[in-house]
């Protein structure tokens, strides 16, 4: 029986992480990641904890656009969506899947019309995808993280840039310490600050400021508990990196769960995507068209949290939220239980 991961909020509380109980035999599963702007596919085989990803594949869908800051999927979006996983389902239909595994985050959590989605995908695709809370999905990211990393008992800062929300956890070693999701992802931001291209200084301030508001719960955590190192997760932090690569001639190892970067180049990097136009931001090697619009609001937020936090390395993990998703799924059953008091202190 599949439980995923669920996180309640009970009694006095606490956060409960279930994760489902495995079968020795050998299995086929499929993982769809339904990001704010990209639709993610793994298929794997697994057996007794240990995976092989046979087909892996990505789909811009942007379900998120000029609509997400008014709480709503609009119907061209619908449409993307449901072809998106039409294709997936194709793939899936011809590699014996045991089991599907969908996961819909922060644009489809909040919308309006999420039921009228949800249902079109189980009576036109046949998958039921399952909605996840901000917090499941920073407990998914923290658990694909962890499995890619070795952080030893460094106290970390992780940060995952998704269209609709950002998440952060801290983390000593594979201990979270404390965790939020916060609704202001890249296509929230972009399409509320990012007007002009190149992006102007005003808009620069603008973003600082907005998040200077918002993010107050992460600076509080990150003065208590005192994080030294950035790990990223997730597309912008995978493209910086493929920039890094291009920029130094020197490449990671393929299918490696860490990829390179420093921050110094990290930064220089940064100052380039800023003074650049779309056109231009493609002409740079590493770039690809899939990020090329969030990549500078995504920017202007790691900067501005390096500066807010003076944290000092940064690390980039290749494993987020359908590896976490995926490593939970193939996993015995356990239960962890962690005061939300310590999780949540400032939510």
């Amino acid at each position: 029986m599949i439980l995923g991961i669920l996180i309640n909020v009970l009694g006095l509380y606490c956060v409960k992480v279930y994760i489902r109980e495995v079968s020795i035999k050998p299995m086929n599963l499929a993982i769809i990641d339904m990001g704010t702007n990209t639709f993610h596919l793994l298929l794997v085989k697994a057996e007794n904890e240990t995976f092989e990803i046979f087909h892996k594949e990505k789909i811009a869908v942007k379900i998120g656009a000029n609509g997400i800051n008014q709480g709503i999927i609009n119907d061209a979006a619908i449409e993307r969506c449901i072809s998106a996983l039409k294709s997936f389902k194709k793939q899936i239909d011809t590699a014996n899947i045991h089991e599907i595994h969908a996961i819909a985050t922060s644009a489809v959590r909040n919308a309006k019309n999420q039921q009228f989605l949800i249902q079109r995908i189980k009576e036109e695709v046949g998958i039921e995808p399952r909605v996840i809370s901000g917090m499941e999905e920073a407990a998914y990211i923290h658990y694909g993280v962890c499995k890619a990393l070795n952080i030893g008992a460094e106290v970390c800062l992780i940060m995952d840039i998704g269209g609709g929300s950002i998440e952060f956890i801290i983390t000593k070693g594979t201990q979270p310490l404390w965790m939020k999701s916060f609704e202001i992802g890249g296509q929230r931001m972009m399409e509320k600050f990012h007007r002009n291209d190149p992006i102007t200084s005003t808009e620069i301030s603008a973003i600082e400021n907005y998040l200077e508001i918002n993010l107050h719960p992460l600076f509080e955590a990150c003065e208590l508990y005192g994080p030294k190192t950035l790990i990223g997760s997730s597309g912008t932090f995978d493209t910086l990196s493929e920039i890094h690569q291009k920029k130094m001639n020197k490449y990671g190892q393929a299918h490696a769960t860490e990829l390179p970067i420093t921050q110094n180049s990290m930064i220089q990097i940064f100052h380039e995507l800023i003074v650049k136009n779309k056109v231009e931001r493609l002409l740079i090697a590493g770039m690809i068209e899939l990020r090329v619009d969030m990549i500078v609001v995504a920017s202007i937020l790691i900067q501005f949290i390096l500066k807010k936090t003076g944290l000092e390395t940064t690390r980039i993990s290749s494993y987020a939220l359908k590896e976490g998703v995926l490593l939970q799924t193939i996993t015995p059953l356990k239960i962890q239980t962690t005061p939300i008091s310590k999780i949540l202190k400032y939510d």
